[in-house]
Order: C-alpha cells, then sequence, then structure tokens
C-alpha cells in the first residue's frame, strides 16, 4: 500500500504541473499545420490533440520505465532531487513558450533530472549508456530522419499528383492531414505523458511508496494522462503560430506529409523506448515538407532560432535542477524556498505573457519580422519606381512669330 510524506505530495503535484506544461507547450507538434493549412479550426484541433494524448497514455510504459528505472540511479534519489528536477524543467518549458519556440519538453526533464541527480549523489548517479543510446543519440537522429522522409514524401505527392490541383484533391489532403494530426496527437500521449509517469515513479520509489523496479501504478498513467491532455486543451497559441507558420508556409499535402512521418517517427521510438523530443521529430518533418515542394522555403532564421534553444534545453535545465537541488539540500525550508520561487517565476512569466496575447483568434497571423542590414541599405539608395514623380517639369518652346505674336506667353530672358 502506497503511503505518502508531504514532500512526495508536493514532488507529484510539481511532477502534474510539468505535464501540464508540456501539453500546451506540445500542443504545435500535432496541429501546427493542421491550423495553418485551415484544415481544423483551431478550438477544434486543441480538443481533438487533448482527447488523443489521453488515449495515447494508457499505450505503452516502455519510455516511463526508462526515466524510472534507466537513467539514474533509483537508489539513491530522494523526492527533494525530483522536485529539483521538476523545477528546472518547468521553468524552461515557461521560457521558451514565451517566446514562441518550440524547444523539448523531454530534455528539459531529463536535463532538470541529470542536474539534480548530479548536485545530490555525483556524476556516477547518472547511467551514461542509457543517455547517450536512448536520449542524445534520438535527439540528433530523430529530426534528420523524419526531415528527409517528409521531404521525399512531399516531393511524391507533388511528383504523383502535380496535376491534380482542384478542390476535390485539397479536400482530400485536408482529410488525410486531420487523420495524420490525429496520429501525432496519439503519439505524443504515448511518449510525452510517460515521461511524467516515469518520473512520478521514481519519486514513489525513492520516498519509499512503491518497490524499486515497479511499473507505473493506474491511478499515475491515468493522472498523467489527464495532465497532458488538459494543457493541451488550453493550446500552446505562441508556439502553434512558430510551427504552423513562422517556420514555412504549408500546404495541405505538405502538412499531410510532414505529419505522417513525425507520427511513424514517434510511434517507433515509443515502441524501442527512446525518450526522444516530439517536438524535434515535428520541427524537422516541418522543414522537410518546406524543402520537398518546388519553391518552398524554410525561414533559416527562425530554424536557427529554434536549435540553438535544442542545445540549450538540457544543460540550462540540468543548472537549474543543480541549483534547485543545492537549496533544497538545506531541509524544509530549502524546499519552501525553491517553491516559492516556481510559483513566483512562473506568474510572472505569465504576467509578461499578457502584453501581448496570442490565441485562437490571432494564432495565424504571422508578424512580419524587420528588414535585415542588407534589405534596408538596397531599400534606401534604390531609385523610386516610374510614376512616382509629382512635379511637373514638362515645358513648352514656342516658335519666334508665335513668340512676337504672344510676347506675355513667352518666358522671362535669362539673366547673368
Amino acid at each position: 500500500m502506497e503511503s505518502f510524506s508531504l514532500i512526495l505530495a508536493i514532488v507529484v503535484v510539481t511532477a502534474l504541473a510539468f505535464d501540464f506544461t508540456n501539453g500546451f507547450h506540445d500542443t504545435a507538434n500535432a496541429m501546427a499545420t493542421a491550423i495553418s493549412t485551415g484544415a481544423l479550426k483551431p478550438k477544434i484541433a486543441v480538443a481533438m490533440s487533448a482527447a488523443l494524448n489521453l488515449v495515447g497514455a494508457f499505450l505503452s510504459v516502455e519510455v516511463a520505465n526508462t526515466i524510472s528505472k534507466g537513467l539514474v540511479d533509483e537508489t539513491g534519489i530522494r523526492p527533494e532531487v525530483i522536485f529539483a528536477a521538476l523545477v528546472g524543467a518547468i521553468l524552461w518549458n515557461l521560457l521558451t513558450w514565451l517566446v514562441g519556440l518550440p524547444s523539448s519538453s523531454s530534455h528539459a526533464l531529463m536535463g532538470g533530472l541529470i542536474g539534480a541527480t548530479v548536485a545530490s549523489a555525483g556524476f556516477g548517479a547518472v547511467h551514461g549508456d542509457v543517455l547517450v543510446t536512448k536520449v542524445l543519440l534520438p535527439a540528433v537522429a530523430a529530426p534528420i530522419v523524419a526531415g528527409v522522409a517528409s521531404m521525399l514524401a512531399t516531393r511524391f505527392s507533388y511528383g504523383i499528383g502535380g496535376k491534380a490541383e482542384g478542390e476535390a484533391t485539397r479536400k482530400g489532403y485536408r482529410a488525410g492531414q486531420i487523420a495524420s494530426a490525429g496520429l501525432v496527437s496519439l503519439a505524443h500521449g504515448t511518449n510525452d505523458a510517460q515521461k511524467t509517469m516515469g518520473i512520478i515513479t521514481l519519486a514513489l520509489i525513492a520516498g519509499g511508496a512503491i518497490a524499486p523496479g515497479s511499473n507505473p501504478p493506474t491511478w499515475v498513467i491515468l493522472s498523467a494522462g489527464l495532465a497532458i491532455a488538459l494543457g493541451t486543451y488550453i493550446g500552446g497559441w505562441r508556439i502553434i503560430r512558430t510551427m504552423g507558420k513562422g517556420l514555412t508556409d504549408l500546404e495541405p499535402r505538405q502538412g499531410f506529409a510532414a505529419q505522417t512521418s513525425a507520427a511513424t517517427a514517434i510511434l517507433a521510438s515509443s515502441h524501442l523506448g527512446f525518450s526522444l523530443s516530439t517536438t524535434h521529430v515535428v520541427s524537422g518533418s516541418v522543414m522537410g515538407a518546406g524543402l520537398g515542394r518546388k519553391g518552398g522555403v524554410v525561414r533559416w532564421s527562425t530554424a536557427t532560432r529554434m536549435v540553438v534553444a535544442w542545445v540549450l534545453t538540457l544543460p540550462a535545465a540540468a543548472l537549474v535542477g543543480a541549483g534547485a537541488e543545492s537549496v533544497t539540500d538545506l531541509g524544509d525550508w530549502g524546499t519552501a524556498v525553491v517553491a516559492v520561487f516556481l510559483v513566483a517565476a512562473s506568474a510572472t512569466i505569465w504576467k509578461i505573457s499578457r502584453r501581448e496575447v496570442v490565441d485562437h483568434t490571432n494564432v495565424v497571423d504571422v508578424p512580419e519580422e524587420p528588414a535585415g542590414v542588407v534589405t534596408a541599405a538596397i531599400a534606401a539608395v534604390t531609385p523610386p519606381p516610374a510614376g512616382t514623380i509629382t512635379e511637373d517639369l514638362t515645358a513648352t518652346i514656342l516658335s519666334p512669330a508665335a513668340a512676337e505674336a504672344a510676347p506675355e506667353a513667352a518666358p522671362p530672358a535669362a539673366t547673368v
């Protein structure tokens, strides 16, 4: 029978709060392309994604077992360590959501857990082989594989149906895009909801509530699924805007190719227990779809900012997790200080986000990026187009006879 201490209850609640942020942070993974191409209305899209996220949470526990049994030494972990890890993950999720960057919630959680574990028990408590094979390598390989698959699928779809551009064709691709978006949502629940299951299970083991090596209890699976579904329904509109419109412009067949490729990669990885980032996979697929269409473009400035965020996610969350663990190690009052800091920082980020509200009413309206230095310089020296000069510079030259007949009409003589 599970027995709870206060700190264990705090950890479980904080883990579900992270799961909630994971939901609205990663809604874009499933629904951004369907919303941007008009295949689904924004509110319908997030409701559909939320329901399928909940269903997906019950399909597997392999990823949860990777976290609870494989990544760190569970025998030397205290509940306070897991709480500190969650603080790092939540704050990174909120910061990247604020600026609209699709970073990895999964790697934020991994980074927080690694940083807090190292601060508490040293580097020996982290299983490096699991970190490399099931976290780092998939992080690099997954977006590349999904991007190449999406690019090839896009080119194939334009190749076999390039001349079919009627309304019936567009409707067919929109229907396929809705189905593939649902598949991505199902895959997201299967992969990402399990991460919270794994972290709660690890906390229960650390707190002595369940035996080491246990699978996630049913109530953990249900609560994690509900938390991520609720977060998904709230809708991370800022990141949906970046993923759907800020990265590239997609047509329905591109969206279908991108989402089908992403869903396949995510489901395969979940089956193998790889804790990959659905954000990385879907971003790679969207870029691949953009490159796969003739004349399609990828906004590399946005893509560069995304990659920088990906690189920073693990170390940034690890640093915050390690710092939070150092404070919680001071005792109950230290844990209270970290909890107050988390609430205050989260409230501050939310308040800042209210200065420019992004929701379902304006999610597809993308503000134009400011012109670069070169573009501005060219515009400054380019002569105005013909027809823009408003001053009349024409003149009438009179013959001598006409000038004598009408001397008042003659122009005045020039003087020196």
